[in-house]
């Protein structure tokens, strides 16, 4: 079998799921506000189901609030909500805008994230060593929501910030953003850990298929 060269990609390489293009299906015909409504309300009609009436105001707030913060509105805010809402259509669009610009929304969709890569402040197994420098890392999920990090960008920084950094001609970090590049790349530290392990080689090959 001829050698390839380290780059080197071949036709066969490109029937690779992940570097197959991602298909757009064509919309349904709709009048519904969203393509993704279109969809939704397309597979209704083919089995014969009607859409939900729209919520109310204060249902609104409540439903928007908890899933975009985690936190209820408080009485105050519904109330307000509810004026507005009744004197104008905008105010549903003002609420959805006042609730990402919270603080809260980073920290309400970041545990998502970090579910995902397994964060944990411990090694776990049965040492389970506490890991008292892993928070910065948590912090730079929570800082990347609510800055709206594009998330080509937010992959890239996690698998290999350090090269990013490199690549600018810097050996140390200089900002906030340069400490950013390496913080990010916590992610690649977050499997379960034993430092005493017999196993060293089988821990080791678990650590790999975890990343």
């Amino acid at each position: 079998k001829p050698s390839r060269k380290p780059g080197d990609i071949t036709e066969e390489d490109k029937k690779w799921w992940s570097f197959v293009p991602v298909k757009s299906p064509p919309v349904p015909k709709s009048n519904a506000a969203s393509p993704i409504d279109a969809f939704v309300q397309a597979k209704l009609a083919e089995n014969g189901l009607k859409p939900s009436p729209p919520a109310d105001p204060v249902a609104f707030i409540r439903r928007a609030t908890f899933d975009l913060t985690g936190l209820p509105p408080t009485p105050e805010e519904v109330e307000a909500f509810a004026h507005e809402a009744y004197a104008s259509k905008e105010a549903y669009a003002k609420l959805i805008d006042r609730l990402l610009e919270s603080p809260r929304y980073g920290e309400r969709w970041a545990q998502h994230w970090l579910d995902l890569v397994r964060y944990a402040e411990s090694e776990g197994y049965r040492l389970d060593a506490y890991r008292p420098n892993v928070w910065p890392y948590r912090d730079y999920v929570v800082r990347s929501l609510n800055n709206d990090k594009p998330y080509d960008q937010f992959v890239r920084e996690q698998i290999a910030g350090d090269e990013l950094l490199y690549a600018q001609g810097k050996t140390v970090p200089q900002t906030a953003d340069d400490l950013d590049l390496l913080t990010a790349t916590g992610f690649l530290r977050h499997t379960i850990y034993e430092y005493n392990q017999r196993d060293s080689e089988g821990q080791w090959k678990l650590i790999m298929n975890e990343v």
